[in-house]
Parts: structure tokens; sequence; C-alpha cells
């Protein structure tokens, strides 16, 4: 499954209860008020458990976080070992 495809379905799940309808790649999650700052501890959780890797505190920046291409991208650099944005 993509990597993307994994956050997809884990904001859907978790955030949007299922209706991710509406949702696009781009779509900012602060500016939706679809995930909140405890929220985004929840996604950097699932990011470090499903994906093996440890987000560090000057990561948690929206260029990051903020939407599914953005962390789709994170997860790209962080599994390809390039630094990643903030840090």
């Amino acid at each position: 499954m993509d990597n993307s495809v994994k956050v997809r379905e884990f904001v859907v799940e978790n955030f949007l209860f299922g209706d991710g309808e509406k949702l696009k790649d781009d779509t900012s999650f602060m500016e939706e008020g679809i995930i909140d700052s405890t929220g985004i501890l929840e996604l950097v959780f699932f990011l470090e458990e499903t994906f093996g890797f440890s987000v560090e505190d000057d990561e948690l920046v929206p260029d990051n976080m903020d939407s599914l291409q953005n962390i789709a991208r994170f997860i790209d650099r962080k599994l390809n070992g390039n630094p990643a944005k903030g840090a």
C-alpha cells in the first residue's frame, strides 16, 4: 500500500470519522480544522509506528505535517535518508 494511502486512511478514520470525501492531497489540516495540536501528536505517533522512524521536534512544521502531500514528501525524505525540511 502506498504511503500516502496509509496516511489518508488514518486521517479519515481518526479525524474525519470515515467521511474523507472532501479531503484532497493539498487540504490544510490546520486551516480546515481537521487536526489540532493534540491530533498532530497522534499523527506523529502513527507515522513513527507505521514507518519506523523518529520525528524530531524541529520537524514538526507545517511544511512536513499540514497536508497529505506534505506528509507524503516528509515520509519519502525520512525513508530515503534525506534531511527533512525544518531539520
